[in-house]
């Protein structure tokens, strides 16, 4: 029920319908008419640029064109009450009041679905993927809960979505974590000093896992780690995405799959990839210049296979083999994306950290090679968060290494809190996250702002005497809303086009904007109301204005749905 796409709609059918009259010949050209919400001065409903857009192809004034398509569109709609002509040629439409009654009705009877566009594709996000070398951090919190909220408004949006995470359990960081496992197993059985190594993991949760391996594996010989090294790889990890799975689900994530890197070394996978880009001669063996920019004293020039990446769009061919013949990480990451390839999602979507930006060219290139580039991949980078408190930056406890925990995150502020804070800038900032902001019960804490507006109207329906979700009828004899009235149902009737916008550009917090601005709108008319009477709800006991009552009931609805996406509570009472 997006209006903004329906008037659109009617615009151009009407432009095309009476393309004599306004001289009107390339249909190309209704592209650039959009309908969007016009500033609040000129206190109308919709506003279109569609003379503006036609005035290059029927050479003529703008304002003449939107004269012509005014009078066609008073006699042709029935929605529209009052159409105005502003500027350069701007098209403002003032709703009729039957028109305002009928859009009120619907959104009422369709409730949770008010918003979805009925997309119906097919998914594949990938996001978080921790090395599983112990407990996520704050660093992975933003881009985790991006990745969620962008999954929930897509399944809004009435596409499937399959939440995936990529657990690097094979390498060198994984052998380096299964040696200090190993080394704090004989520290807390023969009193070892933990080794002072470089690529070490000394946090104390390493104790907590030697600890949960050695009580499940009491007769674990600890002479040789090479003889146990297979084992203890398996058990950390286990013990490491328990930890990741722990702190995912205390922030209300639960993913979908888990794909195991090891999977693609065990089924040959990387081999099997490289062997079909060779068939189609994207791969090949040749040599490749030392990276620019960088000093590596261990390049040296060597024949190997070679991704034609440039093909696809990317700044160089890569490499897909080491100075050893060993695959790079990017021939295993080749591989894996094949495998989601071969799955026949529509979209690809892979939420990274501010750290690998330069690798979007090549896995984007590597998709469209694998795919014959009829699959896009989204690479949606998540920047870094700053914690601050009391204005200064926030060191919390490091009890778990070289970083703060998300566990510690939430020892401090809600999950509420985080998930909404969390998208409160777009993914391609920094965020500062201000602990005495998110803890204040103001219009400076977002959550709680928005929150607060759902418990108010919750309190209105009960000092009403009535439930939130009580039958109110209106008629277009007594359709008289007030200047708060309507900035009230002109916000909400955007909330179809805020989904669709955020689904279309990825772009989850565009909601958590949304609402911020919906609750503005209703906090200020309850201020209104308690300073003069004729914005009161409720007078003597009873509801002053019916239509007031609806349109608290429509906000509910769009609170309930947005914050379902955000999987942020909305508490009845505050």
């Amino acid at each position: 029920m997006n209006l903004f796409k329906i008037y659109l709609s009617e615009i151009k059918k009407t432009i095309i319908k009476h393309r004599r009259e306004i001289n009107f010949n390339s249909e190309q050209d209704l592209n650039g008419i959009i309908v969007e919400t016009p500033p609040e001065k000129f206190d109308f409903d919709f506003s279109s640029n569609a003379a503006m857009a036609l005035s290059k192809s029927v050479k003529d004034n703008p304002r003449n064109i939107a004269e012509k398509i005014k009078n066609i569109l008073e006699k042709k709609s029935k929605d529209f009450s009052q159409i105005s002509i502003a500027g350069p040629g701007f098209l403002n439409f003032k709703l009729t009041n039957k028109a305002w009654i009928k859009i009120i009705q619907d959104i009422s009877k369709i409730k949770k679905k008010f918003g979805s566009n009925k997309k119906n594709k097919k998914f594949n996000i990938e996001f978080v993927s921790a090395n599983p070398t112990g407990p996520m951090h704050v660093g992975h919190c933003r881009g985790a809960i991006f990745g969620d909220v962008l999954s929930n408004l897509l399944k809004f949006n009435g596409n499937k979505v399959t939440k995936e995470f990529y657990v690097n359990d094979y390498g060198k960081q994984v052998d380096d974590f299964a040696r200090s496992v190993f080394f704090r197993l004989r520290e807390i059985k023969f009193h070892e000093d933990f080794p002072k190594e470089k690529n070490l993991y000394p946090g104390e949760y390493i104790v907590d896992i030697a600890k949960k391996i050695l009580k499940n594996n009491k007769k674990i010989n600890l002479g040789n780690f090479k003889k146990i090294d297979k084992i203890l790889k398996k058990e950390s990890i286990k013990c490491s995405m328990d930890l990741i799975k722990s702190d995912l689900k205390q922030l209300g994530i639960i993913h979908d799959n888990f794909f195991y890197e090891s999977r693609l070394v065990n089924e040959n996978l990387v081999d099997k990839t490289i062997n079909k880009l060779k068939k189609n001669k994207f791969v090949e063996e040749g040599f490749l210049e030392p990276p620019k920019g960088e000093s590596d004293p261990n390049w040296k020039k060597t024949k190997r296979l070679i991704f034609k990446s440039t093909l696809f769009g990317d700044d160089s061919d890569r490499a897909l083999q080491k100075n050893d013949g060993s695959w790079t990480y990017f021939a295993n990451d080749l591989a894996y994306h094949s495998t989601k390839v071969s799955k026949k999602y529509d979209h690809l979507i892979n939420v990274l950290g501010a750290d690998h930006t330069g690798y979007i060219k090549r896995i984007s290139a590597a998709v469209s090679a694998l795919s014959n580039n009829q699959i896009d991949l989204i690479c949606k980078v998540c920047q870094l968060v700053k914690l601050y408190k009391n204005g200064n930056p926030y060191k919390m406890s490091k009890r778990l290494g070289e970083f703060i925990s998300v566990n510690d995150l939430l020892q401090e502020v809600n999950r509420d809190a985080i998930r909404f804070m969390m998208l409160n800038r777009g993914n391609d900032v920094e965020l500062d996250f201000d602990f005495d902001k998110v803890l204040e019960k103001s219009k400076e804490n977002p959550v709680y702002y928005v929150q607060y507006s759902y418990a108010r109207i919750n309190s209105l329906f009960k000092a009403a005497k009535i439930n939130l979700n009580t039958k109110i009828n209106l008629d277009s004899t007594n359709f008289l809303p007030n200047i708060f009235d309507y900035k009230l149902l002109r916000k909400i009737v955007e909330w179809p086009k805020v989904v669709d916008l955020a689904s279309t550009k990825s772009e989850p917090h565009r909601i958590p904007f949304y609402l911020y601005e919906l609750a503005t709108i209703f906090h200020s008319y309850w201020s209104k109301g308690n300073e003069e009477t004729k914005f009161k709800f409720i007078i003597d006991g009873k509801i002053k204005n019916q239509l007031s009552f609806k349109i608290f009931q429509l906000v509910s609805i769009v609170l309930e749905n947005a914050m379902r996406i955000l999987a942020v509570s909305l508490p009845k009472k505050m």
